[in-house]
C-alpha cells in the first residue's frame, strides 16, 4: 500500500507551500486504513460520513456531528460514506511555526500539561458551521490578501475553541509543539489488540517492515508475528470465556479476515474450538 503525503498531494505544483492551507475533500467510495504521512497539523471538519484514525498509541472514530484536530505524523485513516454515499470534510492545515507564534502572543503556557493524545475531538455547532461557510468563500479574496485573510480565520477558530474548551484545549495546543514521541514498546503494546497488521503497525512506528521486525525481536525476544498472534488469541480466549460475545462477534477485531481462519488459529493454540467457550 502506498503512502499519501498530505497536504502535499493536494497542493498544485505551481503553488508555494504556505503556513496555512485549506482543502475540500470529497469522496464517493469507502477508503480503509490509508497510510498517511501528515506533514502539518490539521483540522478535519467532518461534514458528511465517518472517519476513523489510528495513531501510534491510540485511535478515534467520529461522525458528522464531530470534527478532529490532528497532530502531524504517521497515521492510518479510514473514511466511510454516509447513507447518501457521500464523504465530505474541509481540511485546514497549519504549520507548527504558525501555531507557536499564536501561542506565544496569546496564550500563557500551562505549568502542568496533561495532554497526551495526538487528537482533539470537536463538537460541531452553529458557530463552526458559520466559520466553515466563511472559509469556503475565501477564494473570492484577491490572492494578494488571501494569506492575511487565512491568518485571521486561523486565529478566529483558535480563539473560539479556546473559549469553548478552556484549559483542556490550551494544553492540547501546547502539546502540538512539544515534539514528544511514543516509545517503540508503547506503540506496539497500544496496538496489539487492534486489527492492524504488522506493516501498518510498523508504519505507525515510522519504520520499514524489516526494521520493525529487527527492533521487535530485540525488544520482545521473539518474532512480532508470533508474539502479536499469541497475545491476540489469549485476549480473545478471555473475552469468549466471559460469555458475552461469540467468535463471530470478535474475529475481525483481532485481525482475522474470516471466522474460519480465526477458529483454526484458536484451536491450534488452545486445542478447542472457540465455540466451546462461553456461548454454545
Amino acid at each position: 500500500m502506498s503512502i499519501e503525503n498530505i497536504p502535499e498531494i493536494y497542493i498544485n505544483k505551481e503553488e508555494l507551500v504556505s503556513d496555512l492551507f485549506v482543502y475540500d475533500f470529497k469522496m464517493t467510495e469507502d477508503v480503509v486504513r490509508t497510510k498517511v504521512n501528515l506533514s502539518m497539523n490539521m483540522f478535519s471538519f467532518l461534514q458528511e460520513g465517518k472517519k476513523q484514525v489510528h495513531f501510534a498509541d491510540t485511535s478515534v472514530m467520529v461522525n458528522n456531528e464531530q470534527s478532529l484536530l490532528i497532530k502531524k505524523g504517521n497515521l492510518l485513516w479510514t473514511e466511510l460514506l454516509d447513507k447518501d454515499n457521500i464523504y465530505y470534510c474541509k481540511l485546514f492545515f497549519f504549520s507548527e511555526g504558525k501555531l507557536k507564534r499564536f501561542l506565544e502572543k496569546n496564550v500563557e503556557k500551562p505549568k502542568n500539561s496533561s495532554a497526551e493524545t495526538p487528537y482533539f475531538t470537536l463538537s460541531n455547532d452553529d458557530y463552526i458551521s458559520g466559520f466553515l461557510s466563511s472559509l469556503s468563500s475565501i477564494h473570492r479574496i484577491a490572492p494578494i490578501f488571501k494569506e492575511r485573510a487565512l491568518n485571521l480565520k486561523f486565529e478566529e477558530i483558535l480563539f473560539y475553541l479556546l473559549s469553548k474548551y478552556g484549559r483542556r484545549f490550551e494544553e492540547y495546543l501546547y502539546s502540538l509543539i512539544a515534539g514528544e514521541k511514543s516509545s517503540f514498546q508503547q506503540i506496539v503494546e497500544s496496538n496489539v489488540f487492534s486489527n492492524l497488521n504488522l506493516e501498518e503497525i510498523a508504519f505507525l512506528c515510522n519504520m520499514s517492515l524489516s526494521s520493525f521486525k529487527r527492533n521487535f525481536t530485540k525488544e520482545f525476544g521473539e518474532s512480532p508475528g508470533k508474539w502479536i498472534k499469541d497475545q491476540r488469541l489469549q485476549r480473545a480466549k478471555q473475552i469468549l470465556a466471559e460469555g458475552e460475545f461469540k467468535a463471530s462477534d470478535i474475529y475481525l477485531d483481532f485481525g482475522y479476515s474470516n471466522l474460519s481462519n480465526f477458529s483454526a488459529a484458536f484451536k491450534n493454540k488452545f486445542g478447542v474450538n472457540p465455540t466451546e467457550l462461553g456461548h454454545k
